[in-house]
């Protein structure tokens, strides 16, 4: 049945539920959320700063007292929460998702603009901007090569018990 139940795959919810509980341990759940997070909070800032430059969509610059407010700030605060969280919150606030999804959001925002923040000089749409956005491709690389090589990882590591077991 194109897009609907199929008894063959089972209900997707469900099952994406059962993969994420009995594949990733609480960790991997949670680097997972923080890189889900950061390639889509990268992927749509991306997209509105390229809306506002060419001056369409809803979009425009946020100022505060005829100042630009970049968006490096509003990652700090995010970061400052999950750092906040992280000392001051319980094991079960740390461990909620919504603290890997936050420290993945305010990564991104930073990172986009690492170049301003590297040459304390708004170089967003010169060349030099440029290094914000490799840093970030190169992250989400990294990250997804890791999510990507867990199966063959476990597989490895079940392999080594086994042997282990019968020597």
């Amino acid at each position: 049945m194109p897009g609907g139940y199929s008894p063959l795959m089972g209900d997707p919810p469900a099952r994406l539920r059962r993969v994420l509980r009995d594949d990733l341990d609480r960790n991997q759940r949670a680097a997972l959320a923080s890189w889900l997070a950061f390639t889509a909070t990268f992927a749509a800032v991306r997209g509105v700063t390229i809306s506002i430059k060419a001056g369409r969509g809803p979009f425009r610059n946020v100022k505060l007292g005829g100042e630009h407010l970049h968006h490096y700030l509003w990652g700090i605060a995010l970061l400052a929460g999950v750092g906040a969280v992280a000392v001051h919150g319980s094991d079960r606030q740390r461990r909620h998702p919504a603290v890997a999804v936050s420290y993945g959001s305010g990564l991104a925002l930073i990172v986009d603009e690492f170049a301003l923040l590297l040459d304390l000089k708004d170089v967003y749409w010169a060349q030099q901007g440029r290094v914000s956005v490799d840093l970030a491709v190169a992250g989400i690389a990294a990250a997804g090569c890791y999510f990507a090589s867990l199966p063959v990882l476990r597989a490895l590591r079940r392999e080594r018990t086994g042997t282990a077991a019968l020597g």
